[in-house]
């Protein structure tokens, strides 16, 4: 069991005024955790140099590890390496080991070392440098107060690699090693929190204690995490998770850092097939997340934005009578539009999207966050209508994921609608 403490000091103007959301913490205690770790205590300050060196001091008397977050940068609000010294008492001196990096990163960019960057390399004297891979930043600690603080740069992207590449063994050289969990997680998408935790209490009524059941709601998608601590449960959890993979496989779509895309890309090119999005309100995003997957070039040839009727014509021949009579937002245009689409890229699936994305545009028929859907290949359409309430970006980002989870639904053969039709209507098959 652990028995020392660590303690998260997170710094900024910007987290204080909710400017920026505070997603570092959380990526932090996750880390952690897969360890057998957890955190004690986390506060979160401004660019206050006084505020910032006195909570960096009284956390330090009562931690074993602190880790400070943010504050590494080359501007004058980035205050913890000057913030730690002056709590530890030491001199600020430029770091050799900083400064080469400084070098080594802005030659790398074929940028100027100025003097902005070149207080980067400013620490305090005793600190030891925390190589940072990615950003100019290096991290760095020291010892005070019997505890070790660890600074860290608070661009998520730089904090990730930085906890992957060296702080991790940092922590587990100074702390005592708890007993690792065991863990898994499984990413579902179409089901929430309520709902999973409803199937499992009525359909996995005797779930073990010794196996631990958590969900973390997030967009798109919602993590249900499996651990326990003990090795000789190890078994049982995975016993577990596999009743539970069967009762969600519905609605799973894979393990750890698997995404809606991804996995759709995986099923794709396991079948040497392809697919060709046809979008409208949605701006092209269909296309942008399929082609963020490495390998999706085996799968994805095409996409095709055709946001006024004229285009949706020319580039996809819907007809012009078709968009006259029903409007752009109409099952019989996106059917017209994933034929299109189909038939252009000679794609073995195809997606088509035309919706209201709001604020303006709606109308009684047809308020704002009318959607139509229409997805398969050419032997087989469906069509769907959907009414998504939200922000335009809320609207967009929604109907995206759905059409990348529907047209995965249709490689996996689930004939089963999928939960999020409840709210809508004007199903055709």
């Amino acid at each position: 069991m652990q028995t020392m403490k660590i303690q998260l000091l997170l710094t900024g103007n910007e987290l204080m005024a909710g400017h920026i959301v505070d997603s570092n913490s959380a990526m932090i205690a996750d880390m952690l955790a897969d360890y057998g770790y957890t955190i004690d205590k986390k506060v979160t300050v401004g660019d206050d140099l006084s505020v910032l060196a006195e909570e960096i001091d009284q956390l330090s008397r009562n931690a074993d590890l602190l880790i400070v977050n943010g504050g590494l940068g080359p501007t004058v609000d980035d205050l913890t390496a000057q913030a730690l010294a002056m709590a530890s008492g030491q001199i600020i001196r430029e770091h050799p080991q900083a400064t080469a990096h400084l070098q080594q990163w802005c030659s790398e960019r074929k940028l100027p070392l100025n003097q902005a960057n070149l207080k980067q390399a400013m620490l305090p004297a005793d600190a030891t440098i925390i190589a940072n891979p990615i950003g100019s930043a290096v991290g760095f600690s020291i010892e005070h107060n019997h505890c070790l603080i660890a600074c860290t740069p608070g661009v998520p992207v730089e904090l990730r690699a930085i906890l992957n590449d060296s702080l991790v063994d940092i922590i587990r050289q100074r702390l005592p090693q708890p007993i690792s969990p065991i863990t898994r997680r499984l990413q579902t998408f179409g089901i929430g929190e309520s709902s999973l935790q409803q199937m499992v209490t009525t359909t996995l009524p005797d779930w073990p204690q010794q196996v631990e059941l958590g969900f973390r709601a997030g967009f798109p998608l919602l993590e249900v995490k499996l651990s326990c601590h003990d090795p000789d449960h190890h078994e049982l959890l995975l016993q577990w998770q596999s009743r539970l993979e069967r009762l969600i496989e519905n609605e799973f779509i894979g393990l750890d850092q698997a995404s809606l895309a991804g996995s759709l890309v995986e099923q794709l090119a396991a079948t040497g097939q392809t697919v060709t999005p046809a979008e409208s309100c949605t701006g092209g995003l269909i296309a942008s997340m399929i082609t963020e997957v490495a390998g999706a070039s085996s799968v994805f040839q095409a996409g095709l934005v055709t946001y006024s009727d004229k285009m949706k014509h020319r580039l996809l021949g819907v007809c012009p009578a078709t968009l006259e009579r029903h409007g752009a937002v109409s099952e019989a245009v996106v059917i017209e539009m994933v034929k299109g689409a189909i038939s252009i890229s000679d794609a073995d699936y195809g997606i088509a999207v035309s919706g209201i994305a709001g604020p303006e545009g709606g109308s009684e028929n047809k308020p704002v966050g009318t959607v139509w859907v229409a997805w398969g290949h050419k032997e087989n359409i469906h069509s769907r209508r959907m009414q998504i309430n939200g922000s335009r970006k809320y609207f967009q980002r929604v109907v995206a994921n759905r059409c990348l989870d529907l047209i995965r639904r249709e490689l996996q053969g689930i004939t089963a609608p999928p939960r999020y039709f409840r709210d809508s209507q004007g199903s055709s098959d």
